[in-house]
């Protein structure tokens, strides 16, 4: 069992400090074999405050990095990490150690202040909560910050945005780990989405706020049944009954994306589920998810997901057929 150990500090956010636990709890195989073991550690195993107004009192010290296949940082509301930009000498120490001996790290949140002033993030992609980030590049001005994603995937390293994209990154990691139907099958037991469209800057504070009237959703989900057919930019206006102008603006205000780039993000979603769960053949994947050519499937998959929809398919297709259910 993958063991994951979630490093609280003084002033952790109380919805960070449980996201691991509930979302990687609910990973399991077919016949409902858990696949994570998720347990909490402080510096010294002594109580530590939250932001929601109780202690957390753990059952380990810093001792347990040393034997986690997974380090999770949640975020934080207060101390040094985000008020100068340092970190206790053995805290940094344990996070650098469980590093170079392989483990996974990762961060929810402000918990990138703590990564970064453990010397982790310097020279890499990484992001926090956009409320954050100016203050994040005065004290690591090394760190390649995008404030525009959900969450970055450094492979060895990653980070999250704000409190619910802690959730996104979770279920990302079940996903990259055991492949999209556990991931489906968690997300639905959190009653969250499998993976969410766009990035921070959908829920970056704004002066007028847009109402249900001017949304693109409806449209997003009709074009979300179509995905095997073209669907061209003046259809999707027209169903959202705006100028293509218009709607260009409010698509990507609302996803972060423009509607090429949300197409491609869904068609090639729509692949990856396929991939993993029919016998179909690259080519009927091709058709049957917009992209017309295998050649073109091949193209943007390889861009999006980093190998060839073959190499992707021997990894993440399973001969359980329980775990394409539900």
């Amino acid at each position: 069992m993958h063991r994951i150990a979630v490093l609280a500090l003084d002033d952790v956010v109380g919805l960070d400090l449980g996201t691991p636990a509930q979302v990687f709890g609910t990973a399991r195989t077919g016949d409902l074999t858990p696949l994570y073991r998720v347990e909490v550690c402080t510096p010294g195993a002594r109580p530590i405050r939250s932001t929601a107004g109780f202690q957390v009192v753990p059952d380990h010290g810093l001792e347990l990095l040393d034997s986690a296949d997974t380090v999770i940082v949640p975020g934080i509301h207060d101390g040094p990490p985000l008020t100068d930009g340092t970190l206790d000498a053995s805290v940094a120490a344990a996070l650098r150690a469980a590093h170079n001996r392989g483990a996974r790290i990762m961060s929810i949140c402000t918990g990138a202040f703590v990564l970064a002033a453990a010397g982790l993030l310097d020279g890499r992609r990484a992001t926090t909560h956009w409320a954050y980030a100016d203050r994040f590049r005065r004290f690591h001005p090394h760190v390649d910050l995008d404030p525009d994603v959900l969450f970055v995937d450094g492979g060895d390293v990653l980070t999250s945005a704000g409190v619910a994209a802690g959730i996104d990154l979770c279920l990302h990691v079940i996903r990259t780990d055991h492949g999209s139907a556990v991931a489906n099958r968690s997300a639905r037991r959190c009653v969250v989405p499998p993976w969410r469209e766009g990035g921070q800057s959908q829920y970056i504070e704004r002066p007028v706020p847009r109402t249900a009237e001017t949304g693109t959703a409806a449209t997003r989900e009709w074009a979300r049944q179509r995905l095997h057919e073209p669907v061209a930019l003046r259809e999707l206006a027209a169903h959202a009954r705006m100028s293509v102008r218009t709607f260009t603006r409010h698509f990507r205000s609302e996803t972060g994306l423009s509607p090429a780039q949300w197409l491609l993000q869904q068609r090639t979603e729509h692949a990856r589920l396929l991939l993993e769960t029919t016998d179909l053949t690259v080519d009927q994947i091709a058709r049957h998810a917009g992209f017309g050519t295998t050649a073109a499937l091949r193209q943007h998959f390889h861009s999006r997901v980093g190998v060839a929809p073959t190499a992707y398919r021997r990894t993440f297709r399973t001969p359980d057929p329980v775990a394409s259910q539900a």
